[in-house]
């Protein structure tokens, strides 16, 4: 059980996958305008990589070596493609706002890497907590990048306005820089934690 649970924190914190891998950054960063595109991104990838690592553990002893690659990105697709059709019927908004992105799940480096260098190689049991905690590791800090751009850059929260009228949007947060910028802050502020953490067991 504790092995699975460490599986699972380490996805979050460890080896999140955009503070600490820094892989799939292309969407994470183009999507992050809103707090809604932020969390719908999050939980669509998350489904992705769930549905698609419980798959390849179950059958990896009948995928071929040699064709394992194809194999996991058609996979991949098809649940993709499942999560776009779902989008697109009950939350079009939603679908529009993040465009091609939903559909370039296919190609994101998180989920590739994972289904290769894990999912191939373990059984179910191990699977389920590593798709949780990486999935639930790149929606939280996609959220939190949207939240901070969203609030400075809009005046806005889940599109609803919370500072008052006076307020001057800084344009500078809506733009790819600011979006840069707020990921730099964020992989700042996990490098000190992370390290205050190694400082207090080392003592």
């Amino acid at each position: 059980m504790k092995r699975l649970a460490a599986i699972f924190v380490n996805g979050i914190v460890r080896e999140n996958p955009l503070l600490t891998l820094m892989i799939g950054l292309c969407s994470s960063l183009a999507v992050t305008t809103s707090v809604a595109n932020g969390i719908g991104m999050g939980l669509s990838m998350t489904f992705v990589l769930l549905m698609s690592e419980m798959a390849i553990s179950l059958f990896r002893k009948l995928i071929p070596e040699s064709i394992r690659i194809p194999v996991f990105i058609i996979i991949i697709a098809a649940f993709t493609t499942v999560i776009d059709y779902v989008l697109k019927a009950w939350f079009p908004e939603l679908s529009r706002a993040m465009g091609v992105f939903i559909p370039l799940i296919v190609v994101n480096c998180i989920i590739m890497g994972r289904v290769e260098g894990f999912a191939s190689r373990q059984s179910l049991d191990c699977v389920i907590p590593d798709a949780l905690g990486m999935g639930l590791g790149y929606t939280w800090v996609l959220a939190g990048i949207s939240a901070v751009r969203e609030l400075l850059g809009s005046g806005t929260f889940f599109n609803v306005q919370v500072l008052p009228d006076t307020f001057q949007p800084i344009l500078f947060f809506v733009l790819p820089p600011g979006g840069f910028f707020i990921f730099a802050l964020f992989i700042s502020l996990n490098n000190f934690f992370k390290s205050r953490l190694r400082g207090r067991g080392t003592a």
